[in-house]
């Protein structure tokens, strides 16, 4: 039996399914992913800065407008269109078998695909607020402003995303872990596995159907039930749609 029908005939008996994806999944639209070579690590270390640093609390706060410059440059990404994984999971869960998306990206491309319930672990590009009103900007008015964005009221506007030296917000890891916790099948795709506290969440999955899908090893490709090395979007393509 192939992997991929091993895989069509696990998620057809399942009814609880959740997807947990990486920046693998957004890879197939364009979209560098962040350890590899021309990635956006090694981006930022072209941009004179450690990834560490770069895109840390204390830089945006003390470096603010040098901040912007490279985040506006990279990871404000905008005209890029869902893949063929995105399109497939949005269908699962039209079907009724997914549950929820559990993502570790920020460019949004799960739910420009359609998907409803979608848990994004880093935050989003799109959503941005004023450090001191609260008030929200899309995507499209932080490109339309001029070196650091500005609110009406003067204060600094924050990407909603999630910098080294913050903690995930507990809401959405809350909601992540119940649906995990719940899950009859948990789909893991386009991830080494390697960032914490998000690839952490995977532990709380206690079914008998752990599907991986990445194109190289990760460390919990033993303890998987199904392992296909392969493009993410390839493979959810053959299974779903």
């Amino acid at each position: 039996m192939s992997d991929i029908i091993r895989l069509k005939d696990m998620i057809a008996s399942s009814g609880r399914i959740v997807f947990f994806g990486g920046a693998g999944v957004s890879t197939e639209s364009g979209i560098p992913d962040f350890r590899s070579e021309n990635g956006i690590y090694d981006a930022i270390r072209r941009f004179g800065e450690r990834p560490e640093t770069l895109l840390s609390h204390s830089f945006f706060m003390n470096n603010t407008k040098r901040f912007y410059e490279y985040y506006r440059s990279a990871l404000l990404v905008t005209d890029v269109r869902p893949n063929a994984a995105h399109e497939a999971l949005a269908a699962l869960e039209k079907q009724g078998r997914l549950t929820a998306v559990v993502t570790q990206n920020i460019d949004g491309l799960h739910t420009k695909a359609g998907s409803k319930n979608v848990y994004e672990l880093h935050g989003s590009i799109y959503r941005n607020y004023c450090m001191d009103c609260g008030k929200a900007y899309s995507a499209e008015e932080i490109m339309d402003m001029d070196t650091v964005p500005r609110c009406s009221c003067g204060g600094i506007i924050k990407p909603d995303v999630v910098l080294y030296e913050e903690g995930l917000d507990n809401g959405t890891i809350h909601g992540a872990v119940t649906h995990i916790m719940r899950a009859d099948m948990l789909i893991i795709g386009g991830t080494s596995l390697a960032v914490y506290p998000a690839a952490g969440l995977i532990d709380y999955y206690r079914g008998d159907k752990l599907v991986l899908i990445n194109k190289s090893e990760t460390p919990r490709d033993s303890l998987a039930d199904l392992v296909i090395h392969d493009a993410i979007g390839k493979v959810l393509k053959e299974a779903v749609l």
